[in-house]
């Protein structure tokens, strides 16, 4: 598959995002790797004025709603960062099979790294009102509930639902108040 292009013309408005691991490896199974990109959100929350409205981390994905500044480039901050933090989490462990697998499956264009841990570019929508908000929101929140993980999107720990369900969650979020949610 080619390279995955998305301009982001909105750079400040809310965004509905994926971001994938290279060739869908499950990569997020333990809370280790997890933490990482809790910490990756956190970080940018901090210094690029990251608001996430709403996310889900899965074993070989992730979903948001969030904006910042500048999105795109905030998007693209956390990906370098998980992809380092994560590579040296599997280094440290020595968890050879993902790291040939990461190494494998890296794009012929990509000659300074020897891995690749996100796929390229990212998957994103423009929230263009409310109702496309809540509808992502949603969407998100009951991707564990969907795939049989979970019987209530609230018990999914790797999520907001948790935060619109008066559960205290991992991360800071902004939570939309709506009667609907």
């Amino acid at each position: 598959m080619g390279r995955i292009r998305c301009k982001l013309y909105e750079q400040t408005d809310p965004h509905f995002i994926t971001l994938s691991v290279s060739h869908w490896i499950p990569l997020f199974t333990n809370p280790q790797s997890v933490k990482i990109l809790l910490e990756g959100f956190k970080l940018l929350q901090t210094e690029n004025n990251l608001k996430i409205y709403s996310y889900v981390i899965l074993e070989n994905h992730l979903h948001l709603v969030a904006s910042s500044d500048d999105i795109s480039k905030t998007i693209q901050k956390f990906k370098k960062f998980t992809a380092k933090k994560l590579l040296d989490l599997l280094k440290e462990r020595n968890i050879i099979t993902i790291l040939e697998q990461l190494s494998f499956y890296k794009k012929t264009h990509k000659k300074i790294s020897t891995y690749q841990v996100w796929q390229e570019g990212i998957e994103s929508k423009l929230i263009e009102n409310e109702n496309m908000m809540i509808q992502k929101i949603e969407y998100i929140h009951k991707n564990p509930v969907k795939r049989g993980y979970v019987d209530e999107a609230k018990h999914w720990r790797y999520s907001s639902a948790r935060d619109y369900a008066g559960i205290a969650g991992l991360i800071c979020i902004e939570k939309i108040y709506t009667n609907r949610l």
